[in-house]
């Protein structure tokens, strides 16, 4: 077997491991996505980038690159996984310019490197939508916003928000992280979200500042999340609580959210490097 190497970056505190087809032979199978992610047998991650992939699905303005949780399933969108994908290709020389335009099974998003070295940047994330067919949800009426939904032990004001993928913020006087451990799994998993959903707890500090806490689907608790900040903030603006621009806090760091005049979103954050990885030869066997 040739060898296998990986990169590995966190955008505060949600790391992910990017997996080169270009300069790797093997290809992953979901097995192979969840044993690498595992932290007590793997090298640990809360998700895989596999790519660039240049192709007809990436057409000739984007660089196409595949997500995937911890659990092995495919993710459409991430927020922190783009800005994490573009800091690499600027590192191993695939991007040369000061931005690029990235290709999801959500669709494109373009990047903006806003330092030389692309340890910063501004990603433009589209539209935040409400509609319970985007999202997608059963059970409601056509959108989803301070919806009394009833979960595991009690009921919550819910907004759904789909920003690629699928959120749902539910609105509370303080977020705590057991309160996301407790209440996570039920969101998750519940039989309102067929493809099931992303949570943020998320707690309004002002009109320019909220704090969130995050269980994603696929992956469980995280320090981090750029479509969840991006996801919370749409809710808290959309219910009049906060303005254009929102710093999102996070157990892993900030965000900032800003909303253009058309609704708009984009988001602005770090990544950082940790390190190159090579596999074990018989890892995989």
């Amino acid at each position: 077997m040739s060898e296998i190497t990986l990169r590995k970056y966190h955008g505060l505190g949600n790391d992910y491991l990017v997996y080169d087809p270009v300069r790797n032979e093997t290809l992953l199978t979901e097995r192979q996505v969840e044993k690498l992610c595992r932290r007590n047998i793997g090298v640990g991650a809360d998700g895989i980038l596999y790519g660039p992939f240049f192709d007809e699905e990436s057409g000739d303005e984007g660089i196409r690159v595949r997500i995937f949780n911890p659990d092995g399933s495919e993710a459409e969108k991430s927020g922190n996984g783009i800005r994490i994908f573009s800091r690499y290709l600027k590192d191993t020389g695939y991007v040369k310019g000061n931005s690029c335009v990235l290709v999801t099974k959500a669709g494109r998003t373009g990047v903006t490197f806003l330092d030389g070295e692309g340890g910063r940047m501004r990603v433009d994330m589209g539209y935040a939508k409400f509609t319970s067919k985007e999202i997608p949800a059963v059970g409601f009426g056509e959108e989803i916003v301070n919806e009394a939904i009833f979960f595991c032990d009690n009921f919550y004001n819910a907004t759904c928000v789909s920003m690629g993928n699928p959120n749902c913020v539910l609105m509370l006087e303080e977020a705590d992280r057991n309160k996301a451990l407790q209440l996570g799994p039920y969101v998750e998993n519940s039989r309102y979200f067929p493809n099931r959903i992303n949570m943020q707890l998320c707690q309004v500090l002002d009109e320019q500042n909220i704090r969130i806490e995050i269980y994603e689907r696929g992956a469980g608790y995280t320090y981090a999340s750029g479509t969840g900040a991006c996801a919370a903030a749409a809710a808290s603006h959309r219910l009049g609580l906060t303005g254009d621009h929102v710093t999102v806090h996070m157990q892993g760091g900030e965000l900032l959210v800003e909303f253009g005049e058309d609704g708009r979103i984009f988001m602005t954050g770090p990544v950082v490097y940790v390190g190159k990885i090579t596999l074990a030869e018989n890892f995989f066997s």
